[in-house]
């Protein structure tokens, strides 16, 4: 797994507090920055509504596969996926059933 540099703003007492809870635990910012993030993303992936939304994203192709496994793990990502197929070959049998009936 890669690293990626993001570069965001944070409110001074936050910085402040990041800086005084890296020296107590001899860790850089960074490292605890990193740590709140995981805590706060392994609170809501087991949040059921957050897991949807994740879903809906990803049937509305604004994420992509690998992020939907990420977030809802391997099993329930192909499950995911398989509907997702199966909705939008019955979306195309429809259109093509509509042809019919138009020349019809």
């Amino acid at each position: 797994m890669g690293t990626k540099r993001v570069n965001f703003r944070l409110p001074d007492e936050l910085v402040e507090k990041a800086d005084v809870a890296a020296e107590v635990s001899h860790a850089d910012r960074t490292e605890i920055v990193k740590e709140a993030l995981r805590e706060y993303l392994a609170e809501v992936e087991d949040d059921e509504r957050f897991r949807e939304a994740v879903v809906e994203l990803y049937l509305d192709d604004e994420i992509g596969f690998d992020v939907l496994k990420a977030f809802v793990g391997r099993q329930d990502a192909e499950s995911v996926r398989a509907s997702k197929s199966l909705l939008e070959d019955g979306e195309e049998v429809a259109a093509d059933l509509a042809a019919l009936d138009d020349e019809a």
